[in-house]
């Protein structure tokens, strides 16, 4: 097995439980290393750190996969995806969730989303790729699905040196899958769906508005299939409209609607636009969800993306009621906590209002974040009461 020697004075941050090394932290690699080989890692004086996988075309060089000396075989997927299982059973959280989530359950570079017995994997990495017949294998024996979908159709591949592909590669779909969520049923698209289909990080949050909209009017932006609009109608709010800028999407909310016996409105729109329009019509809500789409893909756009989180939050803030609530979420990693709060105070002094915060809260368990690794942490969600 090849061998990756740390420099001096670069392993505290990955014997503190960090999977990742950099590609400045270690020696200069072997000309005909492969993307996606398995190395073992060892600090610049020889003791072994961890074995995982490497990449020489991306700045994360090695992805570490274990801290043992242990074979990357069946039975270490297997023993990896069954151990993620079992957690997500503890949960109670029936049988549509993120049943891997990357460096959270140690499968860095792997995402598998459970839509029943249809599963839904995407590989995000060179390593994750060349492993792929063991994935697959892993899957079906913890799982035994119907069907699974492969969903390689990430930009970020493009980094790994990868293609995009789309493919169903066990069993036969069309794509629509019926799923349950905390009472409610969706109807969601695994093939041609945003991500893999459907949003299972807002899980609880979305469970923490139920006790918020009772008797409010209540604009849900960005609504997609219609996840949070549902549980506001569900909930007893007196009025529900969603926006999103897909028609596809609003057809599927309306469907959802439907299929729950529940009343809503559901508009395609650009949620720029519409929220500009309410405010010139001096619509007001008691309740506004703002849960967009990563706004920044890279550092590099942070400055762009903050501008767009706040003229939607003070558009949000000045459409509410005295008294509303706002629910306002970030899942652009690299826009942190502290920047997104920074957002939300410049955001309400703009639009002269007062914002007193309820909640801070981040993504479901099914996304479990790994301590030492910040990275893994990526969703905010802000509760706030608008004065």
């Amino acid at each position: 097995m090849r061998t990756i020697r740390l420099k001096k004075h670069e392993e505290r941050r990955i014997l503190r439980g960090h999977p990742w090394v950099f590609s400045n932290e270690i020696e200069p690699l072997a000309a005909d290393i492969a993307a996606g080989e398995i190395v073992d890692v060892f600090d610049s004086r020889g003791a072994f750190i961890g074995r995982g996988y490497v990449n020489p075309r991306s700045l994360i060089a090695v992805r570490l996969l274990t801290r043992k000396q242990e074979d990357i075989d069946g039975r270490f997927m297997s023993g990896r995806i069954e151990q993620a299982r079992r957690l997500r059973d503890a949960f109670g959280f029936g049988d549509s969730y993120r049943a891997v989530y990357s460096e959270g359950d140690g499968l860095p570079g792997l995402i598998v989303d459970r839509y029943a017995d249809v599963l839904v994997v995407q590989s995000l990495t060179a390593g994750m790729d060349r492993m792929a017949d063991l994935v697959l294998s892993a899957i079906q024996a913890v799982y035994g699905p119907r069907t699974i979908v492969l969903r390689n159709d990430v930009p970020s591949r493009e980094l790994e040196g990868l293609a995009q592909e789309k493919q169903v590669v066990f069993g036969e779909t069309d794509g629509l899958v019926t799923i349950e969520e905390s009472g409610l049923v969706y109807r969601v698209d695994v093939l041609q769906g945003q991500k893999t289909g459907f949003f299972f990080d807002q899980r609880e949050n979305r469970l923490a508005l139920r006790r918020l909209v009772a008797g409010k009017r209540t604009l849900d932006c960005f609504c997609y299939v219609g996840a949070w609009a549902l549980t506001a109608a569900k909930s007893g709010a007196a009025e529900v409209i969603g926006v999103d800028a897909s028609e596809k999407a609003v057809g599927l909310a309306r469907e959802n609607a439907a299929l729950n016996g529940l009343t809503a409105t559901f508009e395609a729109a650009d949620v720029f636009e519409k929220l500009r329009e309410l405010e010139k019509r001096r619509e007001r809500f008691g309740c506004i969800v703002l849960d967009p789409p990563a706004f920044v893909k890279s550092r590099a756009k942070v400055r762009e993306a903050l501008k767009g989180y706040k003229e939607i939050n003070l558009r949000a803030m000045r459409l509410l009621e005295d008294g509303g609530i706002l629910v306002t979420c970030s899942c652009s990693h690299h826009v942190d906590e502290p920047l997104f709060r920074e957002m939300l105070i410049d955001a309400a002094y703009s639009a002269g209002r007062q914002a007193r915060l309820l909640e801070w809260r981040t993504q479901a368990r099914d996304h479990p974040i790994l301590l030492a690794a910040r990275e893994t942490q990526y969703l905010k969600c802000a509760i706030m009461v608008i004065d």
